[in-house]
């Protein structure tokens, strides 16, 4: 998906709270909105050189969103609304080899208590639920996801053992929002109960993708799946 908004670079200065930002932008201090409720302690960093997309509406507070950063050479995505999107696109072009058959994809659909990303379905019946976690965490190729703790990831992977159980199909994808890793694996060092239900959900039947992107300051697909270690 390309991003049609104005793109500029900035320096990062301090994040006061998870969706506030301060950056050096032609001289100036200014507040932005981060997208993203991860910690991003390795790309939010004093100094370190940000993306940001111009959003002109007047209801904001503030003119930007902090979308991506450099680690590094490296660019890293964080805008937490991309991973859908980008899964979206992937989806409907036929891009996720295992998931290519089914032909009718929508979003944010409910299945008894639960809310899932995706539903999936085929012109036979079938049907599949789909959960989408964006990951940001990198260290020497290696990807991990949560970088911060989330009892709520952690209630997706057993609703999805749930679906599994009325005779649907379900997986989890994690979208890499940056390209040339490894490969992924749960971040038990920072939610140990998280990686527990990853792993008891595979071993449930539940489907564990992972992909990298394709990404520049404008622009963001999926790319190639990446090696999942649990």
């Amino acid at each position: 998906m390309l991003i049609t908004n104005n793109i500029r670079h900035a320096k990062f200065i301090r994040r006061p709270n998870r969706f506030q930002g301060y950056v050096e932008l032609d001289g100036e201090e200014l507040m932005v909105h981060v997208p993203n409720t991860g910690r991003n302690k390795e790309i939010l960093v004093p100094g370190y050189t940000v993306i940001l997309r111009e959003e002109n509406n007047p209801q904001r507070k503030t003119k930007y969103d902090l979308i991506a950063g450099y680690k590094g050479e490296r660019l890293i995505n964080i805008d937490s609304q991309i991973p859908n999107k980008v899964v979206d696109e992937a989806l409907k072009s036929g891009k996720i080899d295992k998931l290519r058959k089914y032909n009718n994809i929508t979003r944010e659909k409910t299945f008894g208590n639960s809310r899932f990303d995706f539903k999936l379905s085929d012109d036979k019946g079938s049907e599949y639920y789909l959960e989408i976690k964006g990951v940001t965490y990198e260290d020497n190729g290696k990807t991990a996801f949560p970088d911060a703790p989330t009892e709520r990831g952690r209630k997706h992977l057993l609703e999805l053992v749930e679906v599994l159980e009325t005779g649907r199909g379900a997986g989890v994808l994690f979208l890499i929002q940056m390209e040339n890793v490894d490969y992924f694996t749960p971040h038990d060092e920072m939610d140990k109960l998280f990686g527990e239900a990853l792993r008891y959900a595979y071993h449930s039947g539940v489907d564990v993708f992972a992909y990298d992107c394709s990404l520049g300051e404008d622009f963001i697909t999926l790319n190639k799946a990446v090696e999942v270690r649990l």
